[in-house]
């Protein structure tokens, strides 16, 4: 319960009211006909220092469903009534208790289905992104007063190199911005999930690949090349990071119009992957040369079908072997490439090298995404700060303080809209505290 009214309700389904953020062990009961309703816990919050920044009241009570609504009935002829999806921590933004970056750390910690994205909701919520914006926010707000200054009161005694200092902070300001930017979209990855894209040749075992790592039957398996038409996504915990892996139509010319769309989506998907996983056969190790058109070290190479080798007792190889000396039929190709250090060989069908294709693509997430610093997280804070850029670049190249100004204006509000905090009076208690105007 939050609101005037908490602590008066709670007194009449309590008897009193407990000491501040203290538990108290409490019988409730109807305050209209003095019956029992339940035995249970009852704390009292009161504002401003609770989660909303009003009077707050909980009562922890048995689960039953007969007790939930008894309460809920008593609550109601109180006058209360349920929240709103969202409404504490709407209340607690208004009252001053998180500011909206906070608030969306909420959303996305109850979202939050594996261990990153838990790690990085509460990165947010301990407000060290609010915190990295207010800081922007108030640089940019001592340069604006002090432009404003320099514009509006010529006559005063004012520091002369306003323009130099304010320039030189503009162009620190704006690095800093696009240094931030330049994330590669870590933080929006972790949120919504890391692409993985499974390609390869037809029949090289990509679809069975795609059900082991899954743990489930995702994708229609077939020993007939050409099965998988279109792009199958699933999305997995691997490893505690959350990934969407994404298998693709096999890697041919055809002539069939729906098998050539299926190629042009495979390729669309491996362009837009952070990750591949290039499958092939281990019988055929020349298929390897396909992956030649994804080079680095964003494409693993998974030799596949190990159980099919001859002879089929190669220990190195049910291990998960990264050898080239290892790779039944291996080719020049492979060697020439490069690739033959990130090679996996597995089995689809047994498992064999699974849990070391899965530890090399988990470390692989890990070094890139595994970041304690705080990340852009949303597509409204990323483009708020493009705006923000790009105004602090404008304001560099202004040829009048007043169009600078300007820029500078457009700026600050914009981190503010990140945060919620966006405040005129705030810029001037900065013009008049700073420089002791109007005395």
């Amino acid at each position: 319960m939050s609101g005037p009214q908490a602590g008066s309700t709670l007194a009449a389904l309590c008897g009193a009211v407990p000491p501040p953020r203290v538990a108290r062990h409490v019988r409730l009961r109807d305050p209209a006909t003095g019956e029992a309703i339940d035995d249970g816990l009852a704390m009292w919050f009161p504002g401003p220092r609770s989660v909303t920044g009003e009077d707050v009241a909980e009562l922890h009570v048995h689960g039953s469903r007969a007790v939930i609504a008894a309460v809920i009935a008593v609550l109601r002829s109180q006058g209360l009534r349920l929240a709103e999806p969202g409404e504490f921590t709407r209340r607690a933004f208004h009252n001053g208790k998180l500011d909206l970056t906070q608030a969306e750390a909420i959303a996305d910690l109850t979202a939050a289905e594996t261990e990153a994205q838990r790690r990085q909701a509460l990165r947010q919520l301990d407000g060290r992104l609010g915190a990295l914006y207010g800081g922007w926010s108030e640089r940019l707000l001592r340069l604006l007063a002090h432009l404003e200054a320099a514009i509006d009161f010529p006559d005063e005694d004012l520091p002369p190199d306003i323009d130099a200092r304010v320039a030189a902070e503009t162009a620190a300001l704006a690095g800093e911005i696009a240094a931030h930017l330049a994330d590669g979209h870590r933080g929006e990855r972790l949120r919504d999930g890391i692409a993985v894209a499974i390609l390869g040749p037809p029949n090289a075992g990509k679809s069975s690949l795609l059900n082991q790592l899954a743990r489930r039957e995702a994708a229609i398996t077939s020993p007939v090349a050409g099965t998988t038409r279109d792009v199958i996504e699933v999305a997995v915990d691997l490893a505690g990071y959350p990934v969407v892996l994404a298998d693709t139509a096999g890697l041919r010319d055809s002539a069939d119009l729906i098998e050539r769309e299926g190629l042009r989506r495979a390729l669309a998907r491996a362009a837009a992957a952070d990750l591949r996983l290039f499958v092939f056969d281990a019988r055929c190790a020349e298929d390897a040369a396909g992956a030649a058109q994804w080079p680095g070290a964003d494409t693993l190479l998974v030799a596949n079908k190990i159980d099919l080798l001859s002879p089929p007792s190669s220990a190195g190889l049910t291990r998960g072997s990264r050898s080239d000396a290892e790779m039944a039929g291996s080719s020049p190709a492979m060697t020439s490439m490069g690739f033959a250090a990130e090679t996996f060989a597995v089995s689809a069908l047994t498992g064999a090298g699974l849990p070391e294709l899965i530890a090399a693509l988990a470390a692989r997430i890990a070094g890139r995404y595994d970041d304690a610093a705080p990340l852009l997280t949303r597509a409204r804070h990323r483009e708020a700060l493009e705006v923000a850029g790009d105004a602090l670049r404008r304001a560099r190249a202004a040829p009048l303080p007043e169009l600078r100004a300007e820029d500078l204006r457009l700026a600050w509000r914009s981190l503010g809209h990140i945060t919620g905090h966006v405040d005129v009076e705030d810029l001037l208690d900065v013009i008049f505290a700073d420089f002791c105007l109007g005395k």
